[in-house]
């Protein structure tokens, strides 16, 4: 008799709901090594956005797509997306504060998106990447090292799980109240150049981690050719010489995280500044040979601003909350559970209601805090629920990449993406190291 088939399914299942960290990396361990010998590569976008900043290819947005509940089954919807479109450049990411809300550990992440990937039969690079690692600005004020040493230990557990994508916020730390833009880009630019510093300490040999900055934090004052300008100055000469630098900078231009939430819980229309972004993304190829600016905090905008993005030749743009609002808000999901969630939420989240606030706006601000608490009862729906609430957030992949012109590209990223083997070992005092491993066939 033959060996049975291993199922993917039951073993990310597993580990999803298991509590044990060292079971999750004794499972995460399983589905790389599957992923691995199915041609699939956790990978970096580094040599693809260097071509982007050498104009080698144009008009596409890559869509960045943080998955923030049911991550298995919505990976598994944008690799069916991407292979009806042969799309090869689309990331999965998740912030460090929605690590934290949804549960979420890098470990437990990767093996997620990895183990959709072997389901859907991807073959080829996935991109994973760390968004948002952003410094504490009253935390880094108190004490400088201390809060760049806890966002070395969260880059370090990232890279070490496959995040070869890492978008460095320390754009917290501009401090406008300083007398010319280099000044109020001080802190900003040191820190970001030793964090950049720090990744390419420890990122796996042959593999050239991709790193963001930020000039301008989301919800803030939109983002100039000026700050710009004086951030890459000071980053530069930061810096250590011979080192690779940033490939793309994140931007403000008139969004904010989640949506400006009216009284009756609706969403404000925002009025997007796409020629910052195009302007922007012109100097950061011209003048620096980046891919160009990223726009955060997209995903609430009317459907008919998506188009905009690979006409203003915008690198990335990070796609959140939409996906979030679609599973609370789908007629699939059980009312029971929703209600369940919402009651505990006014009793672990009630120190952030604001005062004057409705109901509907607390619920939609604070329902994200609920998604880590009730993952287990969430992946525990039946399938068929899943399934369904799936099926419509696919439509949605389906419209974002089409309206992002991130089709046709698979022949592109097999052009520019290094496939890489890491292997991961333990050393005798039980810290994590990556080694060589070999390339893909």
């Amino acid at each position: 008799m033959g060996r049975r088939p291993v199922d993917v399914e039951k073993i990310v299942m597993d580990l999803i709901m298991s509590d044990d960290m060292n079971v999750k990396k004794a499972l995460a361990k399983k589905i790389l090594d599957m992923a691995y010998k199915k041609g699939i590569y956790p990978s970096s976008i580094h040599e693809l956005y260097m071509a982007r900043g050498k104009n080698e290819y144009t008009g596409c947005t890559i869509p960045a797509m943080n998955l923030r509940s049911m991550t298995y089954d919505l990976a598994r919807a944008v690799f069916r997306v991407a292979k009806r479109n042969n799309s090869g450049a689309f990331i999965f990411e998740i912030a460090k504060s929605e690590m934290g809300y949804t549960n979420q550990p890098p470990v437990e992440y990767t093996s997620v998106i990895l183990a959709a990937a072997i389901k859907e039969n991807w073959t080829g690079p996935v991109f994973i990447q760390g968004d948002h690692i952003q410094a504490n600005a009253k935390k880094y004020a108190e004490d400088p090292q201390k809060e760049l040493d806890a966002l070395k230990a969260l880059i370090a557990d990232a890279v070490a799980n496959g995040f070869y994508n890492i978008d460095i916020d320390t754009s917290t730390l501009v401090d406008l109240s300083k007398p010319n833009l280099k000044k109020q880009q001080y802190n900003n630019y040191i820190a970001c150049s030793k964090l950049t510093h720090f990744i390419r300490q420890i990122q796996p040999r042959g593999v050239m981690v991709s790193v963001g900055g930020e000039i301008g934090e989301v919800g803030h004052q939109n983002s100039t050719p000026e700050d710009l300008r004086a951030f890459m100055e000071g980053f530069k000469e930061s810096l250590r010489k011979g080192l690779v630098g940033i490939s793309k900078i994140s931007v403000q231009t008139g969004t904010s995280h989640g949506g400006v939430v009216l009284p009756d819980g609706t969403i404000a229309q925002v009025k997007l500044d796409f020629e910052t972004l195009r302007t922007i993304s012109k100097i950061a190829r011209d003048e620096y040979g980046m891919a160009g600016a990223v726009q955060h905090g997209a995903s609430t905008l009317p459907a008919e601003a998506f188009h905009k993005f690979p006409e203003t030749e915008t690198a990335e743009v990070h796609l959140a909350t939409e996906f979030q609002n679609m599973i609370y808000d789908s007629k699939h999901f059980p009312a029971d559970l929703k209600n369940k969630m919402y009651e505990w939420l006014k009793v672990n989240a009630a120190g952030e209601r604001k005062e004057g606030e409705t109901e509907e706006q607390f619920f939609y601000k604070a329902r994200k805090k609920a998604l880590g608490a009730f993952k287990k009862d969430i992946m525990s729906l039946p399938r068929d629920l899943r399934d369904a609430i799936s099926a419509e957030l696919e439509a949605k992949f389906e419209f974002l990449f089409k309206q992002l012109n991130a089709v046709n590209n698979k022949e592109l990223v097999d052009k520019f993406v290094t496939l890489k083997r890491v292997i991961v070992r333990k050393r005798q005092d039980g810290a994590e190291v990556t080694h060589d491993g070999e390339g893909a066939d």
